[in-house]
């Protein structure tokens, strides 16, 4: 199982930008699609974005498209999720997420998550 580790939340103004981080460990993080879920208080967990393997094709929630953008770097064993343009509603704590049986990314998490990071805290400022 690959392990996850997440950075680069914090606190953002509406506007502005911010750029997360997801850190693989191990020597098999191209044979995963990648994701980033988030949950604010009181809400349940929610997809914000996937992208396959080879990193070519991405899914989004329509709530982020054209203001976020998910991308991987196969040789840094990381993935990324640049937020442009934040919301106040986009507040609350991203998870990275592996997913070893998805070919593409709209099919992120159908068969089940393979692993969880420990989630980074995102405060969108009004």
């Amino acid at each position: 199982q690959v392990q996850l580790v997440e950075s680069g939340g914090g606190l953002v103004q509406a506007g502005g930008s911010l750029r997360l981080s997801c850190a693989a460990s191990g020597r098999t993080f191209n044979t995963y699609t990648m994701g980033w879920f988030r949950q604010a208080p009181g809400e349940d967990r929610e997809f914000v974005a996937a992208i396959s393997r080879s990193g070519g094709d991405t899914d989004y929630a329509d709530a982020v498209k054209v203001r976020f953008t998910i991308s991987r770097d196969n040789a840094k064993n990381t993935v990324y999720l640049q937020m442009n343009s934040p919301k106040p509603e986009d507040t609350g704590v991203y998870y990275c997420a592996a997913d070893k049986w998805a070919t593409k990314a709209q099919d992120m998490g159908v068969g089940g998550i393979s692993s969880w990071g420990q989630g980074t805290k995102v405060t969108v400022s009004s």
